[in-house]
């Protein structure tokens, strides 16, 4: 079996892989201050809960987005499967042509995400990784990655909104009976659903006009299913992607 973490600046994804077959995907907060030991402690629980035990996982890779929690998972994942722990960086081999400025620059979610995108889905291809922030890739038909966008994850936009307004109310973000909302928290919530499912569809249309041609396009993330299904385009919802990535780059590098 092959452990998985994903660090975002929200939560930790954890999954688990053994062969094509998943076991499980769970989330944690990410928490900066926490100690190697309470990650240690949440990992192990989440191993039993599912009963697997730390000698049958044979082999741990991170992805992660937050540089200061990267050795501290590191070091509690160690602790507990007591074998060295992977981490998607410089000097790891993906199979990914990146062509853009700073190939460096480009996040290990990203990159994990194109993998599993060109392998699963082929190219052109466009990944909507929906988090605290919204972050775009794109393949073309050549699978090289040439770029994307960066957007404010519907969350966070919704988050400032009602932190900026004195009269707004928080809200649940849950999709209202009719996109013209007759009350202040319907207004709120047809914004953050359908007008983040109507940019997403303007986005596919502008980058297919760039591209010169049709592509597919998948999305993941935590919000990814509250959104897609009120877009008007065909995207193919995949929760798993980034951990499929990870698989395949563990496969690449594994000794």
């Amino acid at each position: 079996m092959i452990l998985t973490i994903e660090i975002g600046n929200t939560n930790i994804v954890a999954g688990c892989c053994k062969d094509d077959k998943m076991i499980f995907v769970e989330r944690l907060s990410t928490h900066i201050r926490q100690t190697a030991l309470e990650y240690a402690v949440s990992f192990k629980n989440i191993l039993e809960l599912y009963e697997i035990g730390v000698e049958k996982i044979n082999g741990c890779i991170i992805s992660s987005v937050v540089p200061s929690e990267t050795p501290v998972v590191r070091e509690a994942l160690e602790k507990i499967i007591h074998k060295k722990v992977m981490v998607l960086g410089p000097g790891i081999k993906t199979g990914l042509s990146i062509i853009i400025d700073n190939p460096a620059q480009l996040g290990a979610n990203l990159v994990a995400g194109a993998v599993a995108g060109i392998s699963q889905y082929g190219a052109p291809l466009i990944i909507f990784d929906m988090g605290t922030a919204t972050t775009v890739s794109v393949i073309d038909r050549n699978k090289n990655y040439i770029g994307g966008m960066i957007l404010t994850g519907v969350s966070t936009a919704l988050e400032a909104l009602i932190s900026k307004t004195s009269l707004l109310q928080s809200v649940a973000m849950e999709t209202p009976k009719k996109m013209i909302g007759s009350n202040t928290a319907d207004c709120i919530k047809s914004g953050a659903i359908f007008g983040t499912a109507a940019a997403i569809d303007g986005i596919i249309d502008r980058l297919e006009e760039e591209l010169g041609c049709h592509a597919k396009v998948v999305s993941t993330g935590m919000t990814a299913e509250s959104i897609v299904p009120y877009c008007r385009h065909d995207i193919i919802i995949d929760n798993e992607l980034l951990i499929k990535g990870l698989v395949e780059i563990y496969n690449k590098n594994k000794v």
